[in-house]
C-alpha cells in the first residue's frame, strides 16, 4: 500500500542527512513499551507452555520461535512496512484514520457512521492500554529484586506505587528533561538487552534453530487447543507497544521509526528473547524470571535499576500518548473540553491534561494494588491491544481502497494480517475472567462517554439551529432597527459558520443596539492534522460593519481565537481592529433533558448535561483574554 501524491509524508527529504537525533528520540518514545516487553513476555509464554508440567526444550524452542515470528509478521511487516503508509499528511493513529475516512460528519445509519463507532472504540482501547502498561512494566522491573532476595517480595508493590505516583505528580511540571534523556537511556537499554541475549545464546547455541517458523507451528499444533491459545495469548505480550509506531509517526517521521526498529530494536529484542530461551534450556528452574537470571549475580541490582528507569520511560511515553489522544478527541468533538496546560514547547508530550492524568493514575495504581504481580497483570494485558490492532488493520484497508488500490489486493494483504490479529484477539479473549475485563471495562466506559458526548453535541446543534436566526434577520436589524451603534468592536463566538449566534440574538433582544464593528467568529477543526497560517482565517463581509471569520485548525493544533484574530490582523484581513479594545460575547448554555423531545434516553441526556456543565469554559479553552469576556446564558432543551 503506497501513499498517493496527495498524501504528504512527515519524513525528512531525501537530501537531508541521516536523522540520527530523530531516530534516537524515537527509541525512547516509540519503542519504550515494546522494548521493556522482555521483562515479562517470554516468561509468561513459557509458563503457559508448561501447563502444570515440566518445561521441555521443545516448548522453549516453540515459544521463542512464536515470539520471533510475531515480531516479524505484526511489527516488521504489518506496522513498519504496511500501516505506516496510511498516513494523514504525515500523521498516524486511529484518529488520523477516522479523519481520512471522513467518518466524523457521516450521516447517521451509513457505513461511515458505523466506522466512527468502531474507531471510537479503538481510541478508547488506548486508554485501557494506558492504564495497564505502566502497571505491568514498572511492576515487572521491581520484581527483579526477588531474584536475589525473595524476602523483599512484600515491598515490591509499595515501591512500584511510589515510583508511579512520582511519575504522575511530575506530569504537571512537564517532561522536557525526561524527554531529552529518553533516547540515550533506551539506546543503553537495547544495548544491555542484546548483550544479555548473546550471553544466553552462548550457553545454548542450539536455540538458534528456532529461527525457523516450523518450530512455532509444530509446537502449537501438537498442543491441546486451550493450551495453544494460552501460549498465543502470552506470546502476544512481546508485540504490545507496536501500535506506538503508527500513533507517533507524526512526531518523528516514517523513515526514523523504521530505521530505529530494524537497526536497533528488532535485533536487540530477538537476541534477548533467544538468550532467555537459552537460559531456560540450560536451567528450566529460572522460569520464574529468566530475564534477570541472564545477568551475572553482581549485575542483578544495577539491572533492576536500569529496568526501572526504562519502564518509567515506557510509561511516560504512554501517558504522553494518552494526553495527545485526548487533545485530538476534544478537537474533533469526541470528548468534552478539558483544561489543557502546555508545559514546554520543545519536547514530545508538551501538554498536560490534569483530569486525564489523575484518572489514569487511579486506574494504574488500582491495577498494581488489585493484581499485585506482573503474572496476574499479564492476564489483563493484551486483550485491548489485540482488538485495537485488528481495528487499525480494518480501517487501514478501507483507506487503501479509498485511495484507489485494488480491493482484491487489499483484501488479500490486509485480510492476511487481520486474520492474524483475530487469532491473537481470540487467544487473549480466554484471559477475560483472569483480568482481561479490566482494560475492556475502562475502554467501554471511555467509548460510552465519547458516543454520549458526540450524540449530545448533535442534539444541541439541532436545537440551536431551530433557535438561530438567519443572517438576513441580522442585516435587517442592523439597518432598520438599530439606528444607534455602540463604539468599538464586539466579537461573538458562533458554533456554526452560518446564521446568527444565539449570544448576539440575546444581546440585541435585551439592549436593542449593536456595536459599530461586529465579528462573528467560528472555529472549525478540519480533517487534516495541521492548517497553515496562510489558510487560517477565512473572512467574509456579511454587511457594513458585520464580518464573519472562520478560523481553520487541524486536529493536531490547539485552537486559539486570540492568536487566530491577531494573525488575521497581521495579514491585513481585518484592518482597523485593535484586539486590546475588543469585547468577546460568548453564550453559556444550560442543557435541559426532556422526555418529550426526541433524542437519547433521558438518563444519557442527563449524563451529557453533567459533562457539558463541567467542561472547560469556551473562553478559557479557546484562549480568549479573560478580562474582555461577557457571557450570555441560554437554556437548550434536548
Amino acid at each position: 500500500m503506497t501513499s498517493t501524491p496527495a498524501i504528504v509524508s512527515s519524513g525528512h527529504p531525501p537530501s537531508s542527512p541521516l536523522p540520527v537525533a530523530v531516530t534516537l528520540g524515537a527509541l525512547g518514545v516509540v519503542y519504550g513499551d515494546i522494548g521493556t516487553s522482555p521483562l515479562y513476555a517470554l516468561k509468561e509464554a513459557a509458563k503457559a507452555a508448561t501447563h502444570g508440567g515440566l518445561l521441555t526444550e521443545s516448548a522453549v524452542l516453540g515459544v521463542v520461535s512464536l515470539i520471533l515470528w510475531a515480531l516479524i509478521l505484526i511489527i516488521s511487516l504489518k506496522y513498519a512496512m504496511l500501516i505506516l503508509r496510511a498516513d494523514n499528511r504525515g500523521e498516524g493513529g486511529i484518529v488520523a484514520l477516522l479523519a481520512l475516512l471522513s467518518a466524523r460528519n457521516a450521516a447517521p445509519g451509513t457505513w461511515r457512521a458505523h466506522l466512527l463507532v468502531v474507531g471510537l472504540i479503538g481510541a478508547a482501547l488506548l486508554y485501557g492500554d494506558g492504564a495497564i502498561t505502566p502497571a505491568i512494566s514498572v511492576l515487572s522491573a521491581i520484581e527483579g529484586l526477588k531474584v536475589d532476595a525473595p524476602s523483599l517480595s512484600p515491598i515490591v508493590v509499595p515501591i512500584t506505587c511510589v515510583i508511579l505516583i512520582g511519575l504522575f505528580i511530575m506530569q504537571k511540571k512537564g517532561t522536557g528533561f525526561i524527554g531529552r534523556i529518553f533516547g540515550p537511556v533506551m539506546l543503553g537499554w537495547f544495548f544491555v538487552l542484546a548483550a544479555l541475549g548473546i550471553h544466553g545464546i552462548v550457553k545454548a547455541p542450539g536455540v538458534l534453530v528456532a529461527l525457523s517458523p516450523w518450530y512455532a507451528f509444530d509446537f502449537l499444533i501438537h498442543q491441546n487447543f486451550h493450551v495453544s491459545f494460552a501460549i498465543l495469548g502470552a506470546a502476544f505480550l512481546a508485540v504490545t507497544g507496536g501500535e506506538a509506531m503508527y500513533a507517533d509517526m507524526g512526531h518523528f517521521g516514517r523513515f526514523p521509526i523504521r530505521l530505529a526498529w530494524f537497526a536497533i530494536c528488532l535485533p536487540a529484542l530477538v537476541l534477548n528473547y533467544f538468550g532467555q530461551a537459552g537460559e531456560l534450556i540450560t536451567d528450566p528452574n529460572s522460569i520464574d524470571n529468566p530475564f534477570f537470571q541472564l545477568a551475572p549475580d553482581w549485575a542483578h541490582y544495577p539491572l533492576v535499576a536500569l529496568a526501572a528507569v526504562a519502564t518509567v520511560i515506557a510509561s511516560q511515553a504512554i501517558i504522553s500518548g494518552v494526553f495527545s489522544l485526548t487533545q485530538q478527541a476534544i478537537q474533533l468533538g469526541f470528548l468534552p473540553r478539558m483544561h489543557i496546560e502546555h508545559t514546554t514547547s520543545d519536547a514530545i508530550g508538551q501538554i498536560y491534561v490534569p483530569l486525564v492524568n489523575w484518572l489514569l493514575a487511579a486506574a494504574t495504581l488500582g491495577a498494581v494494588i488489585g493484581f499485585g504481580t506482573s503474572d496476574a497483570l499479564a492476564g489483563a494485558y493484551g486483550i485491548a491491544v489485540s482488538l485495537l490492532m485488528a481495528i487499525t488493520t480494518l480501517l487501514a484497508a478501507l483507506v487503501a481502497i479509498q485511495w484507489g488500490y485494488s480491493p482484491i489486493l487489499v483484501a488479500a494483504v490486509n485480510g492476511f494480517f487481520f486474520a492474524i490479529d483475530a487469532i491473537f484477539f481470540a487467544a487473549n479473549s480466554i484471559k477475560l475472567f483472569e483480568g482481561g475485563w479490566f482494560p475492556l471495562l475502562l475502554a467501554g466506559a471511555v467509548a460510552f462517554l465519547m458516543l454520549t458526548w458526540r450524540s449530545g453535541v448533535k442534539l444541541v446543534e439541532k436545537a440551536r439551529s431551530k433557535l438561530r436566526q438567519p443572517e438576513e434577520d441580522l442585516i435587517e436589524t442592523a439597518v432598520n432597527k438599530c439606528k444607534a451603534r455602540l463604539p468599538g468592536t464586539a466579537v461573538f463566538l458562533a458554533s456554526a459558520p452560518k446564521g446568527v449566534p444565539l449570544a448576539l440574538t440575546q444581546f440585541v433582544k435585551h439592549n436593542h443596539v449593536l456595536h459599530e464593528r461586529i465579528l462573528l467568529v467560528t472555529v472549525q477543526i478540519e480533517e487534516r492534522p495541521r492548517i497553515s497560517d496562510e489558510d487560517r482565517a477565512e473572512v467574509v463581509e456579511i454587511s457594513t460593519g458585520i464580518t464573519r471569520i472562520i478560523l481553520h485548525y487541524g486536529f493536531m493544533q490547539y485552537p486559539t481565537i486570540y492568536e487566530g484574530l491577531k494573525l488575521a490582523c497581521r495579514q491585513g484581513k481585518l484592518p482597523g481592529i485593535d484586539l486590546s479594545d475588543v469585547t468577546y460575547y460568548i453564550g453559556r448554555e444550560t442543557i435541559i433533558p426532556r422526555e418529550d423531545v426526541p433524542g437519547m434516553w433521558v438518563w444519557r441526556e442527563s449524563l451529557f448535561a453533567f459533562l457539558q456543565r463541567n467542561a472547560e469554559r469556551s473562553a478559557a479553552f479557546f484562549g480568549v483574554p479573560s478580562g474582555q469576556v461577557v457571557e450570555f446564558g441560554t437554556e437548550i432543551e434536548i
